[in-house]
């Protein structure tokens, strides 16, 4: 059974005659006749009762009528769906994030939504090499990764930098030389331990840190971002730590929190190597025009945060 059967059979059902069903597809007359014939043949039923001057449907061809016309429907959709998925407009993209990049995404999915809003895309949570992985199974359609400048399998388009922002004692704050909101020199940080995760839990940031600060001293272990700066502000020695931004920070008294200067994090979104489907190409759009939220320094507690690993 095929599709132009089924339009024969519903033009000629609509117009009750061959000749007039034929003229409205753009067919000669024998064309639609021969595709009735196969489509009766298929069914094994006859559709038509004809005669010189009349065309009827059967009891049959009434009762399949609107199977057909479904059918048919069906059938556009479909095509519908698939010119949108081609112009970008419909479809589903399967993007790898993490919270850390939550804030951003949200306001991006906010800006396709309103202007593209057949097309949906679902986030997959997972660490960055897993992403990677997904990305270049075709499990994933896109990823966001952080501080890549090549990647085997996949193709990097650079989004945005992020900062990295360091915390350390508020009481220590003043031996650092540090006046109102000024940031903290590397040399100045590189006297203090180092509070760093360890380079297996992030790699990326690890060699990133230790790069821009090499003669930094290592410090107590790194265990959460949230217990961490507990410990930093307990501690009897004073210390420090850095990380990525994430929404607002952790509310922890007597700790002062600055952008780490010199140093950002260049965040890309991973795909195949063949150029950019048109749905990944709207979404990378909506996520490069999409602009971090700009918050005064020193940079306040400001609530809850969720830190992702990378």
């Amino acid at each position: 059974m095929e599709l132009r059967q089924l339009e024969c059979f519903v033009a000629v059902a609509e117009e009750l005659g061959f000749d007039r069903a034929a003229e409205r597809l753009r067919l000669t007359r024998a064309s639609v006749g021969r595709r009735i014939a196969g489509l009766e043949g298929e069914l094994g039923l006859r559709l038509f009762e004809r005669s010189v001057r009349h065309v009827r449907l059967t009891a049959a061809g009434e009762r399949l009528l609107p199977e057909a016309r479904a059918a048919l429907a069906a059938a556009g959709r479909v095509r519908r769906t698939a010119a949108g998925i081609a112009a970008g407009t419909e479809g589903l993209i399967r993007l790898g994030t993490t919270r850390a990049f939550a804030d951003r995404v949200y306001r991006a999915l906010g800006t396709l939504a309103a202007g593209r809003p057949g097309l949906r895309v679902r986030l997959e949570r997972a660490p960055q090499e897993a992403r990677l992985a997904a990305v270049r199974s075709g499990t994933f359609d896109a990823a966001l990764v952080r501080a890549l400048d090549r990647a085997d399998g996949v193709a990097l388009h650079p989004l945005w930098s992020d900062p990295l922002i360091a915390a350390l004692p508020a009481s220590h704050a003043p031996a650092l030389g540090l006046v109102g909101d000024e940031p903290p020199t590397l040399d100045l940080l590189a006297r203090l331990p180092l509070r760093l995760a360890p380079r297996a839990a992030n790699p990326a940031l690890h060699d990133l840190v230790t790069a821009a600060v090499p003669e930094w001293t290592p410090g107590p272990p790194f265990t959460t971002l949230r217990d961490t700066l507990t410990e930093l502000a307990a501690a009897a020695e004073p210390s420090w730590t850095v990380f990525h931004p994430v929404g607002g920070l952790p509310p922890v008294d007597r700790v002062v929190f600055r952008v780490l200067p010199g140093v950002t994090v260049p965040v890309s979104l991973a795909t195949p190597p063949a150029p950019l489907s048109a749905p990944v190409q709207a979404l990378f759009d909506a996520l490069s025009t999409t602009r971090a939220v700009t918050r005064p320094a020193p940079v306040r507690p400001a609530g809850p945060v969720a830190v992702g690993p990378r």
